[in-house]
């Protein structure tokens, strides 16, 4: 007697592909038309799956928003490890002003930012993303720490890097270019110096 065969599953299948295309129709619809002008049908429409498949997913629309919100931003720039303090900020710098400045990254920061404001899966939604932050930037600090460097702590890093680009980018007050993101990691480290860091 021939044994049944289990189907195989593959790895980020259907699911994943219907998730992502529905998180980049947020972005999209982010983009387009500002938080809060756009509900589930639109989602659905712009994705080309049925409202159905949306709310047996996430829920509701908010539940939807916080889940691309977080996973967008907590995705971005992935902790470097170039052998230096200073090689690993400025690889992480260039980097955060690449995914900030991309196609979706003002969406998403708009996105993050109004969510914030929303009630709780907001503020879930906000807490992950610094959580995450937080996460990828300590790595990269304890890597110099245990090399023998000096590194800053995580607020100066989200004070002086990455809080400037994001302001540039959502008041469009210039744009991200190397000379600018260079600027910033050699203000911090020029502080770390004077304050014997």
């Amino acid at each position: 007697m021939e044994k049944e065969r289990e189907p195989v599953r593959r790895p980020g299948g259907r699911a994943a592909r219907v998730r992502a295309t529905v998180h980049q129709a947020v972005a999209d619809l982010v983009g387009d038309r500002g938080y809060g002008n756009f509900t589930v049908g639109d989602v659905a429409t712009r994705a080309g799956v049925a409202d159905s498949s949306i709310y047996r997913r996430w829920g509701n629309l908010e539940a939807l928003l916080s889940d691309v919100a977080a996973t967008r931003l907590a995705a971005t720039s992935p902790a470097p490890d170039t052998g230096s303090l200073e090689g690993d900020l400025r690889t992480y710098a260039a980097t955060a002003a690449r995914d900030v400045a991309g196609p979706d990254g003002t969406a998403i920061l708009r996105l993050a930012i109004s969510l914030s404001n929303s009630g709780q899966p907001g503020l879930e939604a906000r807490d992950a993303f610094l959580a995450e932050r937080t996460r990828q930037l300590q790595v990269m600090l304890d890597r110099a720490r245990d090399r023998g460097e000096h590194p800053p702590d995580v607020l100066q890093v989200l004070d002086l890097i990455l809080s400037p680009m994001y302001l540039r980018i959502l008041f469009g007050t210039g744009p991200l270019t190397p000379a600018y993101v260079d600027e910033l990691v050699d203000r911090l480290l020029i502080l770390r110096t004077a304050t014997g860091g």
